[in-house]
């Protein structure tokens, strides 16, 4: 029995240590079906999710769902450090480690070796019980060792997260005023070509090709990146990736007035992120709840970039040939939009969108802002 218990603790270090290297420290995919972390995360979302669906839909669904990415990080440490306290206190005990008390009336049973083993792993040193045998000192060594080390490891990787996360919202940011909020692709094309810099689209397709690769970098390495959400609940990085990739796949599907190899590069980029994302979270593909795109606004969003002078090809397969590239990234972002509760922005908004930076708490009692265009409008974040 004793055998059992000691193999049992070392395998729970063991199985914590190699899951927080490959989780925190290697920057890459880990394809082996079983890790703790992955499972972790699967089941603490699937609560949260839960929990956040039986809230009202608005502000406080959204800022309940913003806590869950940096405190799910925080509740993963605390459990890593927890099973390796458990582990450390299973060899203790199954070892018999002779002890050196302070009060001999104390019981010696397994409370007690987890007591030892938590002041030894977080280095407290209090002194009131301590292994009196060599081989125990040794264990008390290796776990004094492992926890410093594992928290400096924690401390030290911490900011990477939150740089990881603001590095991919700036660029997200910079869709306001080129797509509005939510981002749409008819709104960021329809605004090149009515401020008469089509030709722009080009270095931005390009940006978003090198958005789209650095996403699908450090998303791959640090999965739970994807539950940080954005600043303002109308924005999302898989909502900026659906509009990216929409607006790739009308340029490539004939629009006749820019050169659409860049968009044919963007839309490979992004539609790997969108894949692979769906691959790492376990989220098999499905098809929209809804058309996206159905033939009423297809033929009005003809008539806008038409409007804008900017032209489709003639050869009447257009419709058609948008409709092939959206069914190789939209089962994904749907399932993905359904797993993380984020909404896939429309391809062509029903209303004139109303951007974030036109918008503030005090838009309807400050002088002189009721000039700007769509000023009148409340941002929904402050309501």
């Amino acid at each position: 029995m004793q055998i059992l218990l000691a193999l049992g603790g070392i395998v729970l270090i063991v199985l914590v240590l190699v899951d927080a290297f490959e989780a925190v420290v290697l920057p890459r995919r880990v394809t082996r079906k079983f890790r703790p972390a992955r499972l972790f995360y699967r089941l603490a979302w699937s609560v949260w999710r839960a929990a956040a669906l039986g809230l009202p839909r608005g502000k406080r669904r959204q800022d309940f769902l913003s806590v869950f990415g940096p405190f799910s990080l925080l509740a993963l440490f605390a459990v890593w450090a927890t099973v390796l306290i458990i582990g450390f206190a299973l060899v203790h005990w199954a070892l018999a480690t002779p002890l050196c008390l302070a009060n001999d009336d104390r019981q010696r049973g397994f409370g007690l070796y987890l007591y030892m083993s938590g002041v030894t792993f977080f280095t407290l040193g209090y002194g009131d019980v301590a292994p009196s045998a060599a081989l125990g000192r040794l264990l008390a060594v290796v776990e004094a060792g492992t926890g410093f080390g594992f928290l400096a490891v924690i401390i030290g990787y911490l900011p990477s997260f939150s740089q990881a996360s603001s590095q991919r919202e700036i660029t997200i940011s910079l869709l306001d005023a080129r797509a509005g909020s939510p981002p749409t692709a008819a709104e960021g094309i329809l605004r090149a070509a009515r401020s008469g810099r089509v030709s722009s689209l080009v270095p931005f397709f390009a940006e978003w090709e090198r958005w789209a690769a650095q996403l699908l970098e450090s998303h791959l390495s640090y999965p739970m990146l994807v539950y940080y959400r954005s600043q303002h609940d109308n924005q999302s990085w898989l909502a900026a990736l659906t509009a990216v990739l929409d607006g790739s796949a009308l340029m490539i599907a004939g629009i006749t007035d820019v050169d659409c190899y860049q968009a044919q590069l963007t839309f490979a980029m992004a539609r790997h992120a969108v894949v692979d994302l769906s691959l790492v979270l376990k989220v098999p593909p499905r098809a929209p709840a809804a058309d996206r795109l159905p033939p009423e606004e297809f033929e009005r969003l003809r008539r806008l970039f038409a409007e804008a002078g900017v032209h489709f090809h003639e050869s009447g397969k257009t419709e058609q040939r948008v409709a092939e590239l959206r069914a190789m990234y939209e089962p994904f972002a749907a399932a993905l939009s359904d797993w993380l509760l984020f909404p896939l922005p429309p391809i062509v908004s029903a209303t004139e969108p109303v951007d974030n930076w036109q918008t503030s708490p005090w838009t309807r009692r400050t002088p002189g802002i009721g000039a700007l265009p769509g000023a009148e409008v409340e941002n929904e974040h402050f309501q």
